[in-house]
């Protein structure tokens, strides 16, 4: 086991709450197919990318010490540690497969139409993930708080 970041890695679960919430209320807004809906969906969805891969990164980081060879492969790597469970590997890795296009096709996207129908969904995915980390952090580190 390396250096374990924990208050970066807390930092960024304790953001979560934050960006599923502004997910949940863009989900129920009545008008999801304005330009300014549109671009906060983007840009809500650009930080659950983000707080995943980040926290994804510090644990692999902490305590798999290796590296992932892609953003997908950061949650490939967790889900192989145990860290979550398969199904929620499965939508995390497709949150993760949109960053290209929020980071670099942006130009390119159709904005009249919704970007996500889902946005609950994934503000639930969020917390599942954030409650997943959390947990496998406590239980790799608990031989060491132990010991001291």
């Amino acid at each position: 086991m390396y250096y374990v970041d924990q208050k970066q890695i807390n930092a960024r679960l304790h953001f979560i709450p934050v960006i599923a919430e502004a997910l949940r209320s863009l989900g129920a807004q009545a008008d999801k197919h304005s330009l300014i809906a549109h671009l906060a969906q983007e840009r809500a969805l650009y930080l659950a990318i983000e707080v995943v891969t980040d926290v994804g990164s510090l644990m692999i980081d902490g305590f798999m010490m290796r590296d992932a060879s892609s953003y997908e492969d950061i949650v490939d790597v967790l889900k192989g540690e145990g860290v979550f469970s398969d199904d929620l590997a499965e939508q995390l890795s497709e949150l993760v497969s949109l960053r290209r296009m929020l980071t670099q096709n942006y130009m390119e996207m159709d904005r009249t139409v919704p970007l996500r129908a889902d946005l609950e969904g994934i503000a639930e995915q969020l917390e599942r993930f954030a409650a997943a980390a959390a947990a496998f952090i406590e239980k790799e580190l608990e031989p060491f708080a132990a010991s001291e």
